[in-house]
């Protein structure tokens, strides 16, 4: 079980400053193998404990909150569930349109998409998400998205063979797109399911 984030993996706001370029460049290369484009419109973060530590600095910085622990807990609240376990594949779907106008149009349109995005293990039968309540409903959808996908301990068996081929798959009336993951995505997964 991947071990959750608390107070002592946070840097303190002067040693975060101070390695934060070489810590980003880190980070992103390591995103770099966790992110799916799913059609022209959507891109899959695959989440895990380095992802989600980046993301509260992140948020901590920008908010200029190091020094509120209640601020520290909240972040942690909030981001700590979106680390991926054995038995929980935890991503970030994030739909992307290039304007304002386009976000106004499209997002609307994806109302039940909660009920159309799988997670497909070889030719198994795919796994439907499991979406936040918090950000969709029945007149919106945001574009950020957390989505969690239950993983079996026989379907991480199949994730860490090299051979297994493995699907985002997107199927609402609206939007339709799949995308094959490559072999550093499948390893990540793999890794990060590891018991």
């Amino acid at each position: 079980m991947a071990e959750l984030l608390s107070p002592d993996d946070l840097l303190s706001v002067e040693e975060y400053e101070r390695t934060r370029d070489a810590f980003r460049r880190t980070m992103m290369r390591k995103k770099r193998a966790r992110r799916v484009p799913v059609g022209t419109n959507c891109t899959v973060h695959i989440e895990n404990r380095d992802t989600m530590r980046y993301q509260v600095l992140e948020m901590l910085r920008a908010e200029g909150s190091w020094d509120k622990p209640e601020a520290v807990a909240e972040e942690l609240e909030a981001y700590n569930p979106l680390i991926s376990q054995p038995e929980m594949l935890s991503a970030t779907f994030m739909f992307e349109y290039p304007s304002e106008e386009e976000r106004k149009s499209e997002l609307p349109k994806l109302v039940g998409i909660d009920e159309h995005v799988w997670f497909q293990i070889g030719d198994k039968e795919p796994i439907l998400g499991s979406f936040d309540v918090g950000q969709i409903d029945e007149a919106k959808v945001s574009s950020v998205q957390f989505v969690k996908f239950p993983i079996t301990a026989e379907q991480r068996k199949r994730i860490e063979d090299p051979n297994t081929v493995l699907r985002f798959v997107i199927d609402h009336p609206q939007y339709q797109a799949m995308s094959v993951l490559g072999e550093d995505a499948r390893r990540s997964i793999a890794e990060d399911l590891a018991p």
